[in-house]
C-alpha cells in the first residue's frame, strides 16, 4: 500500500505490541509522555552525553531519563555510541535519520509551547541561587 492507500483504508497500527486504530496514538506511542519529547528536542541541535542531558533537564530523575533514552533507542529514534578507546568511558547519544524528521514538529511544539506561556502570562523568572 502507499501512502495515499493507507490513508483511504485507515489500517489498524502495531506498536510495542499493541494496535492503534488512529497514526496520531502510534505516534503518541512512540514521542509521547512527559520527557520523549523534551529528550528529542535537547537532541536537535547535535549529539549529546548523558550528563549533558541532565543539566539541560535538571528536573528529570537519573532512571527516568535513563529509562527513556533505552525506549528511544530501541525505538529507532536516537543511537548510543560508546567510546572506549581511552578512559574515561565516553557515551553520546543522537538523533538517528528517523529521529531528525522529528525535528520539524518538535519546533512547532517548542514555538507553540512560547505562544500557550506568553497568552497564560506563565513565563516566571528565573530564581537566584
Amino acid at each position: 500500500m502507499d501512502r495515499e492507500e493507507l490513508f483511504d483504508k485507515k489500517p489498524m497500527i502495531r506498536i510495542h505490541n499493541k494496535l492503534f486504530p488512529c497514526p496520531t496514538s502510534a505516534a503518541m506511542e512512540l514521542i509521547g509522555g512527559k520527557w520523549k519529547s523534551v529528550i528529542l528536542t535537547h537532541m536537535i541541535e547535535g549529539e549529546k552525553r548523558y550528563n549533558e542531558l541532565r543539566k539541560e533537564i535538571p528536573i528529570i530523575t537519573e532512571r527516568t531519563l535513563s529509562l527513556q533514552l533505552k525506549q528511544l533507542e530501541t525505538d529507532g529514534l536516537i543511537t548510543r555510541k560508546v567510546f572506549t578507546k581511552k578512559p574515561p568511558l565516553k557515551v553520546v547519544y543522537s538523533l538517528t535519520t528517523f529521529g531528525k524528521t522529528l525535528i520539524p514538529l518538535l519546533k512547532t511544539i517548542t514555538e507553540w509551547g512560547i505562544t500557550a506561556a506568553y497568552e497564560k502570562d506563565a513565563f516566571v523568572e528565573a530564581e537566584e541561587e
